[in-house]
């Protein structure tokens, strides 16, 4: 369960663990953008009284009781606020953030608007989305359910199992990428799919993470069914697909006998995949290779070897008919 502790949010809403967050339904919050009347607006003092800080111009011209403050001069202890206008000429004055803008700008999301969120498609049953509210929430962003978006989304709010979303995972994931609405997630979405395609260690940590999200962790499973395999093979290789993917599942899809992958097999083919090329003559059968690497290279030199000997037969019969 996600619980909160007594004590405020950025929107000042006092949060009680004993009253709980439930909502009747999703509706876009209104007045929920964050309130920088606390940062922005400075001290009340007129204009005449501001001076530049030392570099600027001689000590001497500011008054007798200047102190400073934020580099400032001023002549007395502010009393109270005025609006931000008057600290900034027309040019320089600052661009007001608000919470629709997130994943753009660096606030920090809102907490009532994540958890307002998340009860929007939690399960009536337990506290997670599972695989009816990701669907809602997938057709709310636009996005296919088995699109590659949708799995870096998952790694990046760390789930821990397929077709369901915990409170934790939903609200600290997206705290994570700095998003708190529908808007907003679909303005990040496309940001982190380049930023794991320009990364390799990003992408490497992504694939590592496909094969525990694909197992059946209720259940104990440590090995991924060999048909999970192949469709989580083929979406997180969306990016940078390998030359030799589409021969490696094909060897999977045929070979029924071979019924699950460990995850050693599951980590090790992208070094595969990088080291032995798109025509496999870098491989090394000395090298300590799954043995599954092994029957699928025989495999494909088996099969290329009798598209040789076909190719012969053709170019001979075609020689024999040219003699007659």
């Amino acid at each position: 369960a996600c619980k909160k502790s007594p004590g405020r949010d950025l929107e000042g809403t006092v949060w009680d663990p004993q009253m709980g967050n439930c909502l009747t339904c999703f509706k876009e919050p209104t007045q929920t953008a964050l309130d920088t009347s606390q940062n922005c607006h400075k001290e009340e003092m007129t204009e005449a009284r501001l001076y530049p800080a030392p570099s600027h111009v001689p000590a001497s011209s500011a008054p007798p009781e200047t102190i400073l403050s934020n580099g400032n001069h001023l002549s007395a202890p502010p009393e109270s606020t005025v609006a931000v206008g008057r600290f900034y000429p027309q040019s320089r004055r600052p661009h007001p953030k608000s919470a629709p803008a997130m994943g753009v700008t660096d606030s920090k999301p809102s907490e009532a608007k994540l958890i307002t969120l998340f009860e929007t498609y939690k399960d009536e049953g337990e506290d997670s989305i599972l695989a009816e509210g990701i669907e809602k929430f997938c057709q709310d962003l636009q996005v296919s359910p088995d699109d590659f978006k949708i799995l870096v989304l998952a790694w990046k709010l760390n789930a821990e199992q397929m077709c369901r979303f915990t409170c934790d995972e939903f609200i600290n994931g997206l705290k994570g990428i700095r998003a708190d609405s529908i808007k907003s997630i679909q303005t990040r979405l496309p940001e982190l799919v380049s930023e794991v395609e320009q990364n390799d260690e990003l992408f490497k940590d992504l694939y590592r993470f496909t094969f525990r999200f694909g197992l059946d962790t209720a259940s104990g499973q440590r090995i991924l069914p060999t048909d999970m395999a192949v469709v989580l093979w083929r979406l997180v290789f969306t990016i940078r697909e390998p030359p030799i993917l589409s021969r490696w599942l094909n060897f999977l899809e045929t070979h029924q006998m071979i019924r699950g992958i460990p995850k050693d097999t599951w980590n090790m083919f992208l070094n595969f995949s990088e080291h032995v090329g798109d025509d496999l003559s870098c491989y090394d059968d000395n090298e300590a290779w799954p043995s599954l690497f092994d029957d699928f290279v025989e495999y494909e030199n088996d099969q290329a070897n009798q598209n040789i000997s076909k190719d012969k037969e053709k170019d001979c019969d075609e020689l024999l008919i040219t003699q007659d």
